[in-house]
């Protein structure tokens, strides 16, 4: 049984003319009654009987088309439902954000100003490869000579964040040594983030303090702008203190960086949307990047509000 068979028996069982049918399907009548005997010697049944003129369906037939329609009506449907979800997965975009998630919210809410059809799916599993763009964040990053245009990178500084009334806050820069007797606030430890920090902490000579820790980066940027600690900023990914008690110093020694690799898979039907807002997402780094930059070349600026 072939589906152009099924397709013919359709056709013929919907005219009950084979003649009119062959035209209708634009192939010779003789072909089109030799697969409808074909057919039925091959369920071994008669599909049809005489009728005056023309032929009619028998018991068999009838039974054979009530369960064949609605079949290959589902088929005749499957290219449009199945464009249809590809053009749905290419206006999704699935990211697996392990760092930098305050960055990439405010990069995805201004690209979708200016492009609302485009989706988006948040997830944060080291586990998973299921993504369009992956990112990750390493103390330092050796990225392959032979990388694709694909990914990038992005460095930033870390600052240590104190309350204005701290005895450091005078300062614009200091030697992480001079922060080891501080209670810490920071992210828990399955955070690459703290990882580095702690780090950090070990090239100093001490283990921080930890007094509030958390999963969410929003959490402990509350917490040290409620000065209950001081903790680690990073330069840009974070966003700024949104509060003038609280002073970001830079640290001299040991010189605190991390490097964010943001990484794209092009494996879509229609990559268009993806490479628009990788690329979107690139400018919106270098960028971001940039202004904390300027603004660290401002000791006046390190007040932040």
């Amino acid at each position: 049984m072939e589906l152009n068979q099924i397709r013919y028996f359709l056709e013929v069982a919907e005219t009950q003319h084979v003649t009119r049918s062959a035209k209708r399907l634009h192939i010779a009548q003789p072909s089109l009654s030799l697969a409808i005997r074909r057919l039925e010697d091959e369920w071994g049944v008669p599909l049809f009987t005489a009728h005056g003129r023309n032929i009619i369906l028998t018991a068999y037939g009838s039974y054979a088309r009530r369960k064949l329609q609605p079949i290959m009506d589902e088929l005749d449907s499957l290219p449009a439902r199945l464009q249809a979800m590809a053009s749905l997965e290419n206006e999704t975009i699935y990211l697996n954000v392990l760092a930098a998630s305050t960055l990439i919210t405010e990069a995805i809410i201004e690209y979708k100003k200016s492009h609302e059809k485009i989706n988006f799916q948040l997830m944060q599993n080291a586990e998973s490869q299921l993504y369009d763009i992956g990112v990750t964040t390493r103390q330092l990053y050796q990225r392959p000579e032979n990388a694709s245009e694909n990914s990038f990178l992005c460095s930033e500084n870390i600052y240590l964040a104190v309350p204005v009334t701290h005895r450091l806050a005078q300062q614009d820069a200091i030697d992480l040594h001079e922060a080891a007797e501080e209670e810490f606030i920071s992210l828990m430890g399955s955070r690459e983030l703290r990882w580095i920090c702690d780090r950090y902490c070990r090239q100093a000579g001490f283990r921080p303090r930890i007094i509030f820790e958390s999963d969410s980066p929003a959490a402990v940027k509350n917490m040290i702008a409620a000065n209950i600690g001081v903790g680690f900023w990073p330069e840009f990914t974070w966003g700024r203190l949104e509060t003038d008690h609280v002073r970001l110093l830079r640290i001299r020694d040991p010189l605190c960086q991390r490097d964010i690799l943001f990484d794209c898979r092009p494996n879509k039907v229609n990559n268009s949307a993806l490479l628009d807002f990788f690329s979107f997402l690139r400018q919106y780094c270098e960028t971001a990047r940039a202004n904390a930059k300027i603004s660290d070349s401002r000791p006046e600026e390190h007040n932040v509000g």
